[in-house]
């Protein structure tokens, strides 16, 4: 199985995006969080056709954190039932997945990660 995901989301909203991106990578449940959008989504809801304008969210992770992404992504989306999907990632820079490690390892309590400039 897989170390690594990428969370897949949608939501209704730009706004709604970027505030649940912030919060994902601050919270350090995710390392990143990519944007895509407006895209167009059809689906069928409560016995009806919709379509809706959306923003996807493209979520990396590791397993081990995506439980809790998947719990705080519920708690702040909008919708009723929210799309929330992981995909495991079967490779990839190894560098970039240390990365994924390093910023979604939790800090222990009253510590502060140095950052470069």
């Amino acid at each position: 199985m897989s170390e690594y995901v990428q969370v897949q989301v949608a939501v209704d909203e730009r706004a709604t995006a970027a505030e649940l991106a912030a919060s994902a990578v601050r919270t350090r449940l995710a390392a990143c969080v990519q944007i895509v959008g407006p895209v167009t989504s059809v689906f069928r809801w409560k016995g009806e056709v919709e379509t809706a304008e959306e923003y996807l969210l493209l979520i990396k992770t590791t397993r081990e954190r995506s439980g809790e992404l998947s719990e705080h992504i519920r708690r702040a989306h909008p919708y009723e039932t929210p799309e929330i999907i992981l995909l495991p990632v079967e490779g990839g820079l190894p560098a970039y997945l240390r990365w994924i490690d390093e910023e979604t390892s939790p800090e222990p309590e009253g510590q502060e990660r140095a950052t470069g400039g």
